[in-house]
């Protein structure tokens, strides 16, 4: 079941929902414990930014934080309002002009679409991570590419709620059913950690998924790309063709759409690479 054919008959159905705006902030994360090796800094290091993506929130990267932070490096897990990828882009950008110095910016899922977007004209954005990620180009959309290759299951187990805001302007958020989520979103994470995942996990606009890309980082700066080859939300071939088309130094890893908590070191590892470039 493809994600057109799940997302549009949702529109139909009313839920109301006390609406307003999300309310974002770009945060230095609390972490959780990791296990990659403590790397005492021995000079400047570029400044790691981490853009989450859809049914996700800022401390998906909690792993990935704790282990960048014990090797020296400043780290910002900034919110993402996962409203549309100009408007998520303009307040990303906002964030890296906060930025002194070379910044390596990394997108999970959807925030690959975010920061596709976002460095473009941003001179101290060195270089793109992307993490089971979308890396679109000009007039692709996220549902589309998810629709580009078989393998998605995400259309069997999205729920809907139709938003009001003060405005008066209605949309459509999705989330991952609550029982679906271990399966489909984090197969590989613990079931104890699955369930907070779940509860914590943050709607993304229905309209945000067919939104049109209109411009594109990577295009000019270079790009690594983590492939994660049990991801049923991004489909793995899919992965593949927007890595391959954009040049990215590809890593294939052996896990869900929720990596970065599920491998934590890997994802570090391929941050630290692209790092290595942005002095």
């Amino acid at each position: 079941m493809n994600w057109n054919s799940a997302i549009r008959p949702l529109r139909t159905r009313t839920v109301m929902v006390a609406g307003a705006t999300a309310v974002v902030v770009a945060a230095l994360a609390v972490t959780l414990p990791g296990n990659a090796d403590a790397t005492p800094a021995t000079g400047p290091r570029p400044t790691i930014v981490l853009e989450h993506g859809a049914f996700a929130d800022a401390s998906s990267w909690n792993g990935v934080i704790q282990n960048l932070k014990k090797k020296g490096y400043p780290v910002i897990a900034a919110a993402n309002p996962l409203r549309s990828p100009a408007s998520d882009a303009a307040y990303l950008r906002s964030v890296l002009n906060r930025i002194d110095g070379p910044v390596v910016l990394v997108g999970h899922s959807y925030g690959g679409t975010v920061i596709t977007d976002a460095a473009v004209g941003q001179d101290n954005v060195k270089a793109l991570v992307y993490i089971a990620a979308f890396i679109p180009d000009i007039g692709e959309t996220s549902l589309g590419l998810s629709n580009k290759y078989p393998g998605s299951t995400l259309g069997n187990v999205l729920e809907q709620a139709t938003y009001t805001l003060p405005d008066g302007t209605t949309g459509t958020d999705l989330t991952i059913k609550p029982d679906k989520f271990r399966a489909q979103f984090a197969a590989d994470v613990s079931a104890k950690d699955a369930v907070l995942m779940a509860t914590t996990q943050r709607p993304i606009a229905a309209a945000a998924l067919e939104e049109e890309t209109t411009r594109t980082a990577w295009k000019t700066i270079p790009s690594w790309s983590l492939i994660a080859t049990q991801d049923n939300n991004i489909p793995p071939a899919a992965q593949r063709y927007m890595s391959e088309r954009a040049g990215s130094h590809t890593t294939e890893v052996k896990a869900s759409h929720a990596v970065a908590a599920s491998r934590p070191d890997t994802v570090t590892r391929l941050i630290e690479q692209a790092a290595h470039t942005a002095k």
